[in-house]
C-alpha cells in the first residue's frame, strides 16, 4: 500500500479532540461571529483594475541626483556611488546589471 508523506499525521492527543461532541460542543460556544472591521477599512484603500483614476493627484517630492549618487544607463536607476561597478562604453553600470 502507497503511503502519502504529505499529509499531515494525527496525533493521539488530535483524534481524541475531534471527537463529534467537542465538536458539536465548540460550534454551539461560537453562536455569535464577530466582524473585524479592519479588514473592511484596509480593503477601501484597494484600486481595483480599470477603476477611474483620472481625478486623483499622486504628490511625491522628487529629489535631485545628489553628488555621491549615479544614474546607471543599463537599468536608469539612481544609486549610491558605492554600487558603482565599472564603466562601459564610458557609462557607469551598477553592480547588478555589470
Amino acid at each position: 500500500m502507497a503511503t502519502d508523506y504529505d499529509t499531515p499525521r494525527k496525533t493521539d492527543d488530535d483524534v481524541n479532540e475531534d471527537s463529534i461532541e467537542e465538536l458539536k460542543a465548540r460550534r454551539n460556544d461560537k453562536s455569535t461571529s464577530t466582524v473585524d472591521v479592519d479588514d473592511f477599512e484596509a480593503a477601501e484603500g484597494l484600486e481595483l483594475p480599470g477603476a477611474d483614476l483620472s481625478n486623483e493627484e499622486l504628490s511625491v517630492r522628487v529629489l535631485p541626483r545628489q553628488a555621491d549618487e549615479f544614474t546607471c544607463m543599463s537599468c536608469f536607476l539612481v544609486h549610491h556611488r558605492s554600487q558603482l561597478a565599472g564603466e562601459k562604453n564610458g557609462q557607469p553600470i551598477c553592480r547588478d546589471c555589470e
